[in-house]
């Protein structure tokens, strides 16, 4: 039904896009607010799995997406505000099927039970108006949170493995690396 709030339902199709960057634990943890022991936890019980590079035993390192570390951090508000963690856990299923479509515009509300997505302002009001949103993120909102943490630390390019500082493949130290293995 267009224009009406929908429960989260994990129903969206994948998203193909493919980034060109990922996160290691600590970067991840540090830009979505939580410790390593919670990412730790959230990736072994699938929760928030890494979607460039899962960790094979001992001694290989995870590798998160930008928007892994977006979902990070709604994990951590819902949290926050005592959302139960089977309500957490689909509301990361449809983000995850949902990929970057839109995603900056969609609010997530929920009245503690039921994770609703909600696209437009007339959405939350409906949902607000039926009485079941009790509070909201703004996806958009721990979007532009993310990006700015981010822009302060190391990323690694996925196909060469580069570490970019602050993801900016023009600052200097990155140039100096291209430079010298071309």
């Amino acid at each position: 039904m267009e224009g009406v709030p929908y429960p989260l339902d994990g129903s969206a199709t994948a998203d193909p896009t493919i980034e060109t960057i990922g996160y290691r634990g600590p970067t991840a943890c540090a830009a979505a607010g939580i410790t390593y022991r919670q990412l730790d936890y959230w990736a072994r019980t699938g929760l928030v799995e890494p979607s460039v590079r899962p960790a094979y035993g001992s001694g290989t390192q995870r590798l998160y997406s930008f928007r892994d570390v977006v979902v990070l951090k709604i994990v951590k508000r819902f949290l926050d505000t005592g959302v139960a963690l089977q309500n957490i856990r689909a509301a990361v299923q449809h983000l995850r099927a949902r990929g970057f479509e839109d995603l900056e515009r969609m609010t997530l509300m929920s009245d503690g039970a039921t994770v609703y997505e909600c696209s437009s302002p007339d959405e939350v009001v409906d949902l607000l108006q039926g009485g079941q949103g009790v509070f909201g993120i703004a996806v958009g909102v721990v979007w532009r949170d993310v990006e700015a943490a981010l822009s302060q630390l190391h990323g690694e390019r996925i196909d060469t493995g580069e570490t970019l500082v602050g993801h900016d493949p023009g600052d200097e130290l990155a140039r100096r690396r291209r430079e010298r293995a071309g």
